[in-house]
């Protein structure tokens, strides 16, 4: 059963432009260790970074949560299968939210192009 779903997107230069003024610790602050290792090593990383920001947008929204007290960024992490399919983990305060909320799953996908990076997640609970 579908009980929650959401979207962001944002601009690609937005994130460059956190990037660039804030470096490491914007990145740090935002995204895992396993995250900044995947986006760094692509050859497009603003787009990597951009897609990896919409996704966690994305999955508070369908948690319905929004940007709450006691959920950081790292909270939700997002890698790719072997397949490439996008998935999601959550930790900490994120993973508190799903667990409250009875939520089993969470499908979430990416796209982004050179201007803009947007995301989709559905969060599922067993019937």
């Amino acid at each position: 059963m579908i009980v929650g779903i959401g979207t962001d997107i944002i601009e690609t230069l937005r994130i460059a432009k956190m990037i660039e003024r804030h470096g490491e610790l914007f990145i740090n602050r935002v995204y895992t260790e396993h995250e900044i290792k995947y986006c760094s090593s692509q050859r497009a990383a603003t787009q990597h970074y951009a897609g990896r920001w919409a996704a966690k947008e994305a999955v508070l929204k369908a948690l319905g949560t929004g940007w709450v007290r006691g959920i950081s960024w790292r909270d939700i992490e997002v890698y790719k299968q072997a397949s490439g399919a996008p998935v999601v983990r959550l930790q900490g305060g994120a993973r508190d939210a799903l667990e409250r909320s009875g939520i089993h799953r969470i499908h979430v996908s990416i796209s982004h192009c050179r201007s803009h990076a947007t995301a989709y997640a559905v969060a599922e609970r067993d019937t």
